[in-house]
């Protein structure tokens, strides 16, 4: 177990371009955490979550805008994918809610992403020209490996959902097989024990006069 978890710990990343953001923490038991994010007006905003581990892998979700209106609430979920664009400029909230857990913990990951990532040279911006053979390879290049650390990201979190789901399987596994070699110890004992009573001579008891 400690060996998942310390996988999921080393996800925890922040991106420092435009307003993007990856981020894996434990949300306890009857917890609620929220994130809050100023945007301008206009961006086109996606927010990603996945509830990696504890109890049946799901929890409330909500986001709301600067004057309070809900743009996207759930319950119970295990993932979702969420995309907008801000009406107005201001803090935007959105929190995870394990507050229906009694004693499960949950550990939470998501994606904020919110506008265009910026051109891969900084030159290239604003400018009216075609890009070179060069240039458009590097686009290309770029734009690729972007999709491959998305899809490491992604691997990554269900292979440590798959491995905290199977180590804890294991453990299931384990102590209900304790739990029957115990009952057939038990019973080994008692069958002996009822046997030996049928073979056991029982001394007559003197008669008193």
């Amino acid at each position: 177990m400690e060996s998942a978890f310390t996988l999921i710990t080393l996800l925890v990343v922040f991106v420092a371009h435009v307003l993007c953001g990856e981020l894996t923490f434990e949300l306890p038991d009857n917890e609620r955490e929220c994130f809050f994010e100023h945007i301008e007006k206009g961006i086109q905003c996606t927010l990603e979550f996945q509830v990696i581990t504890g109890g049946n892998y799901d929890v409330d979700m909500d986001l709301s805008g600067p004057n309070g209106q809900i743009l996207y609430k759930d319950m119970k979920k295990q993932y979702d994918t969420f995309t907008w664009t801000t009406d107005q400029t201001g803090v935007y909230k959105f929190c995870f809610s394990n507050e229906f857990s009694t004693f499960t913990h949950k550990v939470v990951y998501f994606d904020f992403q919110a506008g265009d990532d910026p051109p891969l040279v900084p030159e290239m911006a604003g400018r009216d020209t075609a890009m070179t053979q060069m240039e458009m390879a590097s686009q290309s290049i770029h734009e690729a490996l972007t999709k491959v650390l998305d899809y490491g990201t992604h691997f990554r979190l269900r292979e440590a959902q798959g491995r905290v789901f199977a180590e804890d399987l294991n453990e299931r596994v384990m102590i209900w097989s304790i739990g029957e070699s115990i009952i057939i110890l038990l019973i080994g004992i008692g069958q002996v024990l009822v046997l030996r009573s049928f073979f056991t001579d029982k001394r007559s008891q003197p008669v008193k006069t």
